[in-house]
């Protein structure tokens, strides 16, 4: 099901939040037609109250899909609200693979119970990815080769590749009595040969490979270069371990490009579009704090030209600060809501809950940020008026950057125009234009 068809049931679901009974159909259909990525995005478009309203009327086995689906931080929310009795089956029967990529910043005891879940073979699995460490692609390794004996025929090979033959396997690994890769033998070819030929005749042994040791980054290239449906994985001691596939490859990499959005504007690459007010002022109020050394920076060096500035020196040295505030708290909304909108996340419907808790979240930066440079600016020129005026200023231009954070995008999407391409330069400029008028205008009437 396409993301686009997302804010269609995002509508949906908001107008039965007070019907239980229709909301539970409608939560039957969702499992019926959508794929478990595409609802923990659905999910992730609510607050966390109707959030669990709709978690808890999907079937048991579809809650584990989901859950495996979510970012880090959705899943904590869900775990923080729930008891554990209720959060165990979410641990249930997990392969090594999902639980690995569940494991970061998970609590122990989960951790404890969803191995104690898995089969013998799962935790040997899991066992032998924990030997390799995240940079090394022997981590992510999956377990789902199809590999045979060289001691066998090509009749045996077809058997193999008969029961349960999984997506993205196109071909059969042979190895020997050491699980020492030999060679491979495509499935499309291996259907045509003689039952009676041993594999060891027919075997390819050009195979392209990867060492488990490898750096992962490296590992997704090549494979995504390979022009193959995956390749193999082998220790040291070149002993078939695992393969790495092209949907797992892809999946990493578009993670990776969605980390570097969020953390080139200092957001947690896993910040919910609902997370708690106080956990997003905390994530951002970091980035501000690293962006106001950089401000007082500049300011610094302005104010170097004190004698040509004059009796406005204080302003114009200060002026830097209140834009550079505002914007950076601005790209930060945007970026969250800018990802929001190319998920399929926010409609009509959730829009003003995303603009009060936006705007929460800039009053709580603003009042911390602007009390802090207000001390500054006292200790810097000694002058009590001066810091009201510029408290007042980095409050009004943080609550107005993180308004335009969620307007600026949303507008310019309405028009088709990318907010991703030009949200940015119309967010500065509407954060620089209100933080000088702000901050001169404050000036003037308490200063002048």
């Amino acid at each position: 099901m396409s993301l686009e068809l997302l804010p269609i049931y995002i509508e949906k679901i908001e107008a039965l939040l007070a019907d239980e009974l229709r909301l539970n159909e409608l939560a039957v259909e969702i499992e019926s037609t959508l794929m478990p990525e595409h609802v923990a995005i659905l999910l992730e478009a609510f607050p966390i109250k109707p959030r669990l309203s709709l978690w808890e009327l999907f079937s048991a086995d579809y809650q584990q899909n989901i859950f495996l689906e979510m970012k880090n931080e959705s899943r904590q929310m869900i775990l923080n609200v729930m008891d554990d009795d209720a959060c165990f089956p979410l641990f249930d029967k997990l392969d090594a693979n999902s639980l690995l990529e569940l494991t970061e910043d998970l609590s122990d005891r989960f951790i404890e119970y969803a191995v104690t879940k898995m089969t013998a073979k799962q935790r040997e699995y899991l066992k032998k990815a924990q030997d390799y460490s995240e940079d090394e692609v022997g981590r992510w390794q999956s377990f789902d080769e199809k590999r045979i004996s060289q001691k066998l025929k090509v009749a045996a090979a077809k058997k193999v590749c008969a029961k349960n033959l999984l997506p993205l396997t196109d071909v059969i690994y042979v190895v020997d009595n050491n699980a020492k890769l030999l060679g491979e033998i495509p499935i499309n070819k291996l259907l045509f040969l003689d039952d009676e030929l041993p594999l060891s005749d027919v075997l390819y042994q050009d195979v392209q490979y990867l060492e488990a040791s490898k750096d992962v980054d490296e590992s997704i290239d090549e494979v995504i270069l390979s022009g193959k449906s995956a390749l193999p994985i082998v220790d040291e001691n070149g002993c078939l371990t695992g393969r790495l596939d092209l949907h797992s490859a892809y999946k990493y990499k578009d993670q990776q490009k969605d980390n570097q959005l969020m953390q080139s504007a200092g957001l947690s690459d896993e910040e919910d579009l609902f997370a708690s007010v106080w956990l997003s002022s905390k994530n951002r109020a970091i980035w501000l704090g690293i962006n106001l050394v950089t401000a007082f920076l500049a300011s610094w060096f302005i104010g170097l030209f004190e004698a040509t500035l004059q009796q406005v020196v204080a302003l114009a040295v200060l002026m830097p600060v209140v834009a550079s505030m505002g914007g950076i708290s601005g790209s930060q909304t945007l970026t969250l809501i800018i990802r929001g909108l190319a998920l399929g996340q926010i409609s009509d419907a959730n829009r003003q809950a995303i603009v009060k808790k936006e705007l929460k979240v800039g009053a709580i930066n603003g009042m911390l940020w602007a009390t802090v440079i207000g001390i500054i600016t006292f200790y810097w020129f000694d002058n009590p008026m001066l810091s009201v005026t510029i408290c007042i200023a980095i409050l009004g231009n943080i609550l107005v950057a993180s308004l335009s954070g969620v307007w600026i995008p949303w507008i310019l999407n309405k028009f088709n125009i990318d907010p991703a391409l030009s949200g940015a330069v119309i967010l500065t400029t509407v954060t620089d234009i209100f933080g000088f008028i702000a901050f001169l205008g404050c000036g003037t009437l308490l200063l002048l």
